[in-house]
Formats: C-alpha cells, sequence, structure tokens
C-alpha cells in the first residue's frame, strides 16, 4: 500500500524546486496534493498537470504564505478540494545574499516574512484543520545554518529561526499528536540556483569539493525523506531537524 494513501498535503512553494519535487512524491505515494504557489501559476499547473496525468489528485492554489487572509484562503481551497488536511510542508522561501553594507529593512522583512512568518502563520492555519488524529508538518530549513557562509546573514538568521520553530512547536503540538520535524539540504540544484549563476563558478566547485559525496544535491535526494516523516513509518519522529547534505557540513 502507498505510504499516504488517503492524506491530504499541503506544499507551499510547489511550484519548482524542492516543493515541486515534494508534491509529485507525495501525489505518487497516494497522497492528495495542493500545489501552492505565490507568482508562477505557469509553474504550478505544470506540476499539478505531471501529477494528474501519473494518476493522481491535485490542485493549484495560489497565496503568500506572509498574509494571513491568503493562507487562510489556502487551507479553506485545500479543505474544498480533497477534505481534512492531514500534512504541512513549509517549503516556500525566499534568498538574497548580500554583504552586511548592503543590508536594508527592506530585504530583512521580506525574507524574514516568507521564511519566517509564513511558517508560524502556515502552521497555526494546519493545527486548527488537522482532525484527531494529528498530522505532520515538515518544516524546509537549510544547512546554511551550520556552514555560516560569508554575506548570507539575512537568511541564515531565518532558517535558524526555522529549526528553533520546529523544536519548539513540536513539543507544543506534540500533545494533540502534531509532529514537527525540518529538512535541513545541502546545495541542491533548483531553478533557483540556475537563476543565480552559481552553477560554473569558483563557489559551486568550493560546494562540491565540500561535500563528502562530490556533487550538488537533487529534489529527488530531498523528496524521500519528505515523504518519510509525512507518513506513519515517523510516527515517533518529532522536533529534529534531519540534514541532507550529501555530508557537506
Amino acid at each position: 500500500m502507498s505510504k499516504l494513501q488517503g492524506k491530504t498535503a499541503v506544499v507551499t512553494g510547489a511550484s519548482k524546486g524542492i516543493g515541486a519535487g515534494v508534491a509529485k512524491a507525495f501525489a505518487a505515494e497516494g497522497a492528495a496534493v495542493v500545489v501552492n504557489y505565490a507568482t508562477s501559476r505557469d509553474g504550478a499547473d505544470k506540476v499539478v498537470a505531471e501529477i494528474l496525468a501519473a494518476g493522481g489528485k491535485a490542485v493549484a492554489v495560489q497565496g503568500d504564505v506572509s498574509k494571513p487572509a491568503d493562507v487562510t484562503r489556502l487551507f479553506a481551497e485545500a479543505k474544498a478540494a480533497f477534505g481534512v488536511v492531514d500534512v504541512l510542508v513549509n517549503n516556500a522561501g525566499v534568498y538574497q545574499f548580500v554583504p552586511l553594507e548592503d543590508v536594508t529593512e527592506d530585504e530583512y522583512r521580506r525574507q524574514f516574512d516568507i521564511n519566517v512568518l509564513g511558517v508560524l502563520l502556515a502552521t497555526q492555519e494546519a493545527a486548527r484543520q488537522f482532525g484527531p488524529q494529528g498530522g505532520s508538518v515538515i518544516n524546509i530549513s537549510s544547512n546554511a545554518v551550520q556552514l555560516n557562509l560569508a554575506t548570507a546573514s539575512i537568511y541564515t538568521a531565518t532558517k535558524a529561526a526555522v529549526n528553533a520553530i520546529t523544536q519548539v512547536l513540536a513539543k507544543e503540538l506534540g500533545p494533540r499528536n502534531i509532529r514537527v520535524n525540518a529538512i535541513s539540504p545541502g546545495a541542491v540544484e533548483t531553478e533557483g540556483v540556475h537563476a543565480t549563476g552559481i552553477l560554473g563558478t569558483d563557489f559551486e566547485k568550493q560546494l562540491v569539493a565540500q561535500t563528502p559525496l562530490g556533487r550538488l544535491g537533487q529534489t529527488t535526494d530531498i523528496a524521500p525523506v519528505a515523504t518519510f516523516l509525512a507518513s506513519a513509518d515517523a510516527g515517533w519522529v518529532t522536533g529534529e531537524v534531519i540534514v541532507v547534505s550529501g555530508g557537506l557540513r
């Protein structure tokens, strides 16, 4: 039997990258998936089309996770489409590496609003909607927290906050049978990485050289871990930050 048969999952920021990979993996394991996106409707529709073509269930729902009204609507549409939500993946996130002298209030708020406030708002709404059986929340963090990369002070701080929130909410929500865990990916090849121009640079070569398994990660390296955390196999796992980085520390 498929690991997620009969479950409904909301995956934020799922129009591309890790979120898209997780959404497709969940659907392959039997879950009905709500593919959330903020601006990339075409990307979300493509993910949904791939899931439907493979015989799965999915819908695309627009929403900015940093806006409470959008989050409320996201979960209302998820419930209308598939019923009670069982799994939330907080994947939506933004990043920009800037040196200290270029840090601005606007950039600080942009990253913290989506990467941190968005996690809190979506988890808050998911906790309201999970049934008496509880649920699973999976936060996508980053091993930038361990690497302490120069010029990544804002982004690293947001992901350190995600790790802390994961462990606090695991204790807070555990009595309601809601498990809260995080995945901390290493360097993963995504559309965002391509857009930043990192591939082929000395920075990419340095990351690969520091990775014991000797390559960049792929979304298919992350999705199976999310599937495990969403499933009954992880029924005794909560409050964990699981590093999936090919050994990059």
